[in-house]
């Protein structure tokens, strides 16, 4: 970096103008100085005070290249830094990126000393956070992968405790012994009710599953009538006594009330 003079007071203001104009205007300015520096050497020998004024020229225009390297060193890390801003976002503290950054984008008003202290910053910065949002990922990946696995035993657990309550409510007891736990823990009923329904069922299909009704298409346990009806309790109704049972007692909730209306009727009229 250019050392800095304590320049005269004149000087000083016409280098405050010269860092106003835009950098193509700085540059033609600096080209006319060193031409008429050179012009006066030419012309008047040299002299003290145009050693002075080529000293200047050169200095600006030293200042001035360095002003440029800064500036270019701002706008690149500041687009290098974006990206990984909105990487961290959520993720990881990006304080130490996003301080810099942000003095930056107002860098205008700053001494070019600073600005050069801010890009450092935030060159520093960068690959700490990049490091950061890897090993936050990693670590994001790592619980996922641990929550699929125990979503995945659990899955398993369900369809195999599933597999197996289907398979002992295949036989009529076993239908059955379904059918109580499922009428006392979904509707309350008791042994009065459970009775009504044993009797009801039995009637109808004898507690099977794969009871068909060939003349009216009636179907399993609860002889559905059509059996596509219990579709709404499971996809598996026509081979599943579950979803079946399930079915046929969400109906007589609905038609009846109670197994024991539904036993009633089924007496009376010899359908339900």
């Amino acid at each position: 970096m250019p050392t800095k003079k304590s320049l005269p007071s004149p000087i000083r203001a016409l280098r405050a103008t010269f860092n106003e104009m835009p950098k193509k205007r700085r540059f033609a300015v600096l080209g006319l100085v060193a031409l008429l520096a050179i012009g006066g050497v030419v012309g008047g020998g040299f002299t003290a005070q145009s050693a002075s004024a080529a000293a200047e020229a050169q200095e600006a225009a030293e200042q001035a290249a360095y002003e440029e390297r800064v500036e270019e060193a701002a706008v690149a890390v500041i687009e290098a830094a974006t990206p990984v801003l909105a990487a961290a976002s959520g993720k990881v503290d990006a304080t130490a990126l996003a301080t810099p950054v942000t003095a930056l984008a107002d860098r205008s008003a700053l001494e070019v000393e600073t600005v050069e202290d801010l890009v450092e910053e935030a060159e520093e910065a960068i690959p700490v956070v990049q490091a950061a949002i890897e090993e936050a990922d990693r670590v994001a990946a790592e619980a996922a992968a641990a929550a699929a696995a125990e979503a995945e035993r659990i899955a398993a657990e369900q369809a195999a405790a599933a597999a197996a309550a289907q398979a002992a409510a295949s036989t009529p007891a076993g239908a059955q012994a379904a059918a109580r736990d499922m009428a006392a823990s979904r509707y309350g009923w008791g042994g009065d009710q459970f009775s009504c329904l044993v009797n009801l069922w039995q009637k109808e299909s004898g507690w099977r599953w794969d009871a068909y009704n060939a003349s009216s298409g009636a179907t399993g346990i609860p002889q559905s009538l059509p059996g596509s009806k219990m579709a709404t309790h499971g996809a598996d109704w026509q081979t599943n006594p579950l979803t079946q049972i399930s079915w046929g007692l969400d109906y007589i909730k609905r038609a009846y009330g109670t197994p024991c209306a539904a036993w009633s009727h089924s007496q009376a009229v010899n359908w339900y």
